[in-house]
């Protein structure tokens, strides 16, 4: 047996997946601006990677409906439109929905005590004020929330669309008025949820996504005007 064996092999799949969720997590917050060409060259040299590892994660971008590839142009960053967002927002809600009723069916102790640890955590971060880290931790629940759910098939349909959601949000400036309804319909997923309640938690998801596109069309229809 040689011993060259034993070596494992070098995990390229991770790098795909990295590379895919830096370049996400670039344009959701906007350092790839929407409109702007994607800078693959420079991208590359800055994250020390090779432009066939870059095209193929751009490619899984553009099929989320983040980027537009254009025939031996490259790639841009799709702008945030009220009509995609008229699309994803009810399939959303809907989504989320399923994923509240079967939560409460599925959820484990260990689930639950994470979950109710990271709405603690997002607490603190909406009385200091703390937009990203606050995103950050509200992310997390809803993630929680839609693994609970076990639901395979519920999951990648959710994924699929969460990104242009999330990007959406984090470009829309939030009242304090609605940073605080956002916070108090968490507060009642949290009773739902221990109440094993799937119906309640079903609607106040669904309430919830409806008031954050509220936001979110509110913020589009001042940029037109301007």
């Amino acid at each position: 047996m040689s011993s060259l064996d034993r070596v494992a092999s070098i995990n390229r799949p991770s790098l795909h997946e990295e590379l895919t969720d830096r370049l996400r997590t670039m344009i959701v917050e906007g350092l790839l601006e929407a409109n702007a060409k994607v800078p693959e060259r420079e991208l590359c040299e800055k994250l020390g990677v090779s432009r066939t590892p870059m095209r193929e994660a751009l490619k899984v971008l553009a099929a989320d409906g983040l980027l537009t590839l254009e025939p031996n142009k490259g790639a841009r960053v799709r702008a945030i439109t009220l009509e995609d967002l008229e699309e994803v927002f009810p399939l959303m809600g809907a989504l989320e929905a399923v994923a509240g009723e079967l939560a409460c069916k599925n959820i484990s102790d260990d689930q639950l005590a994470e979950l109710k640890r990271t709405h603690e955590t997002m607490l603190g971060h909406f009385k200091n004020s703390e937009l990203q880290e606050y995103f950050s931790h509200n992310q997390r629940i809803h993630e929680i929330i839609m693994q609970a759910a076990g639901n395979q098939t519920l999951a990648t349909m959710y994924r699929s669309l969460a990104v242009r959601v999330r990007r959406a949000r984090y470009v829309a400036n939030m009242s304090t008025e609605r940073w605080q309804q956002a916070v108090d319909e968490h507060d009642e997923m949290i009773v739902a949820l221990d109440k094993r309640d799937g119906q309640l938690l079903g609607t106040i998801l669904k309430r919830h996504l409806e008031n954050k596109f509220a936001t979110v069309r509110q913020w589009l229809e001042q940029q037109v005007e301007l």
